[in-house]
């Protein structure tokens, strides 16, 4: 979901520059529907921190969650090999469940069906369902197996989530679609097109929903959309189907699927967006959705959450709302990610990115950053300042796992350059415990008495919260060591 995103230059993530001074105020937000994105994919909360920080989300203006199971859904039968060996079990999916009913969040399960199905396509028992053989991101629209597929995985993920109004089926990032064999003989045939292909298996997904599960309506990203026409996207012009999927006579994915729009680029440009709302209006989509973004999309490894970026981000969301018709925009999804896909790094931790939730949400709720809404922000956390600086010490707050946000800040910031000086630049190091000897693991004994106490400072340093300040360079570049 992350991928297309622009990295933020390592030198300006980590200082929220004061927006007060220029900030207006609506009083209200345009987003009825504010919704906590919880990616499972990476660090996967247990089910007691969810009870700590859930009555934080609602406190802080969110009424709803979308949960991105990914591996860790207690898949069962056939699908058992898709969940993780830490997943969670069928108690504990009810308790979280019941744990955001007690806090008034209402949940909409996520889980991806077309595009970014590593966790599924990486097993060797369904590597063949991969639309290019070689990479498991995307399934094959072509094979009846597949459609049966992720349907068992809808329906057992419903189950335990009966009454959900609304089923999130992915759909973004779909690469290399068109390019599987299946696809190119399709493709030769006119007038098929990888449009046609991409809404054929839409309809498919979102029509075994609405056949399985009448009352709850599917919502897909919608980036697979943005470049389809108007006329294509309402069924005003049509091609052939894949041959395992039925023929209707036009597409009725407008009627199916609500679309959500991403972006979580500080500098949105709300012009394009309100000229995309107005096409898929116009394609027949009664309702769409916004999706912003508090962390996760800023860089694949990305440690400490650029809490300006964010804000920035969410007030262009909130001139895209003010420029469309009242009523347009179901709600705002602000996505949290944990993992740019199944298989890198993780970026930041969530607890790491609850100060810039805590700023976005506050940012939809009151129309912008006052300095009223800062102070309620501070209030809320328990801090007295929301600069990335001041998060290595006691004013890291007082919220649920702000003793994660102080040990992660401190190792960004200062204990990552501070052992990349002592590893690269010391001259004892570098001369008597360089990689090589370290691998080899011998060293001359005389070469410890210098080392050994620069390496108990360093690490000491951390420890104590006694970490000098750094240059915002340096900062960086720690981040991306971390």
């Amino acid at each position: 979901m992350c991928l297309m995103q622009e990295e933020v230059p390592r030198q300006e993530v980590f200082l929220l520059h004061d927006f007060t001074k220029n900030s207006t105020m609506s009083g209200c937000s345009p987003f009825k529907m504010r919704l906590v994105h919880l990616d499972l994919k990476g660090a996967p909360p247990r089910v007691c921190y969810l009870s700590e920080i859930f009555p934080l989300f609602r406190a802080l203006g969110a009424n709803g969650l979308l949960i991105e199971y990914e591996d860790m859904f207690p898949y069962e039968g056939h699908l058992r090999l898709l969940r993780a060996k830490h997943a969670y079990s069928p108690s504990e999916i009810k308790e979280i469940l019941h744990l955001a009913t007690l806090n008034e969040l209402e949940v909409i399960p996520l889980v991806q069906t077309f595009g970014h199905m590593e966790f599924v396509l990486k097993h060797e028992a369904l590597a063949h369902l991969r639309e290019v053989a070689l990479f498991p991101n995307t399934l094959n629209p072509h094979k009846a197996e597949s459609l049966a597929l992720v349907g068992a995985m809808i329906d057992q993920v419903m189950a335990l989530h009966p009454g959900a109004r609304w089923f999130h089926i992915g759909c973004d990032e779909v690469y290399y679609l068109g390019e599987g064999e299946d696809s190119r003989h399709w493709l030769q045939q006119e007038p098929n097109t990888r449009a046609e292909l991409c809404l054929s298996y839409m309809e498919a997904v979102a029509s075994h929903v609405q056949a399985r599960h009448p009352t709850t309506t599917p919502l897909v990203w919608d980036d697979m959309l943005r470049d389809i026409p108007e006329d294509q996207l309402s069924g005003r012009v049509r091609g052939t189907r894949p041959h395992s999927l039925s023929p209707p006579p036009a597409s009725r994915v407008p009627q199916l699927v609500e679309p959500v729009l991403w972006d979580y680029g500080a500098d949105l440009d709300v012009h394009s967006k309100v000229l995309l709302v107005e096409k898929y209006r116009k394609s027949g989509f009664s309702w769409l959705w916004a999706a912003s973004a508090f962390k996760g999309a800023t860089g694949a490894s990305q440690a400490l959450t650029p809490i300006e970026h964010h804000l920035r981000n969410h007030m262009q969301w909130l001139q895209v709302a003010g420029s469309v018709p009242v009523d347009t925009l179901r709600g705002i999804i602000l996505t949290g990610w944990q993992r740019y896909d199944h298989f890198s790094v993780l970026c930041e931790l969530l607890p790491v990115g609850i100060p810039s939730l805590a700023v976005c949400l506050q940012v939809l709720l009151h129309g912008g950053f006052a300095e009223n809404v800062k102070a309620r922000v501070e209030n809320f956390l328990g801090t007295s300042s929301l600069e990335a600086t001041d998060f290595r010490s006691e004013r890291a707050g007082s919220f649920p796992g702000s003793d994660i946000l102080n040990l992660i800040t401190q190792v960004s910031l200062h204990l990552c350059s501070s052992v990349d000086a002592l590893l690269e630049r010391d001259r004892y190091v570098t001369g008597w415990f360089s990689p090589y000897h370290r691998r080899r693991k011998f060293i001359h004994p005389v070469m410890i008495q210098h080392i050994q106490p620069q390496a108990l400072r360093r690490s000491g340093g951390v420890a104590g919260g006694e970490c000098a300040p750094q240059p915002a360079a340096a900062a960086g570049s720690a981040a991306g060591s971390g």
